[in-house]
């Protein structure tokens, strides 16, 4: 039986990114079943965070809660700790009555970092050379959702687009490049308890 995985997200673009980004999870007994986001763009909290997991828990049935929950939080050049605290010491006590354990991780400093850790598959997904970054080290890139809209020119960056980026990305290179990913991919499929 698969581990039946939950992921709390900050917006659109992570709603239709992580699922491409984690689809190799299925081959470790991992099936990512949804991945949620506030209403209202609104940013991550304890408070619209125990919403989300309470609403995932409650309108499935027993045999097909998730047996884990993990909420990704971007650290926009924030300590790690320091984004993922508050909300994991708020969130983890008023979870009583779910049973699933619920695991943390953080994006340094945005998704789009995670791209950059595949250079070849970024590049031939956008078309052009990436510029000066350093993809064994993409996780210090200085604002990587920009640096990604200023490489895309004239086209909008959206959801669609991160989506469509994610899909020709190598996950394996990604993983060995960005511990931030790699954390992340390692709070899905087991971690530690919190």
């Amino acid at each position: 039986m698969s581990r039946r995985v939950v992921v709390i997200a900050s917006g659109e673009t992570e709603r239709l990114a992580l699922p491409l980004l984690v689809k190799h999870l299925t081959e470790d007994g991992v099936e990512v079943q949804d991945v949620r986001v506030p209403p209202r763009h609104q940013a991550i909290n304890v408070t619209n965070a125990e919403k989300i997991i309470r609403s995932v828990w409650f309108e499935r049935a027993e045999g097909e809660r998730p047996s884990k929950f993990v909420v990704l939080l971007d650290t926009d050049r924030s300590l790690p700790e320091d984004i993922l605290g508050p909300i994991r010491d708020g969130l983890c006590p008023r979870l009583g009555n779910i049973d699933a354990s619920v695991r943390f991780a953080c994006a340094q400093q945005h998704l789009e970092a995670w791209y950059f850790a595949d250079p070849e598959g970024l590049r031939d997904c956008l078309g052009r050379d990436l510029g000066k970054v350093d993809p064994s080290r993409p996780d210090e890139i200085n604002n990587p959702k920009l640096h990604l809209k200023n490489l895309l020119g004239s086209r909008p960056y959206t959801s669609l687009v991160s989506r469509d980026i994610a899909a020709g990305l190598n996950t394996i290179a990604i993983a060995q490049r960005s511990p931030s990913f790699r954390d992340f991919i390692a709070a899905a499929k087991n971690g530690s308890d919190e």
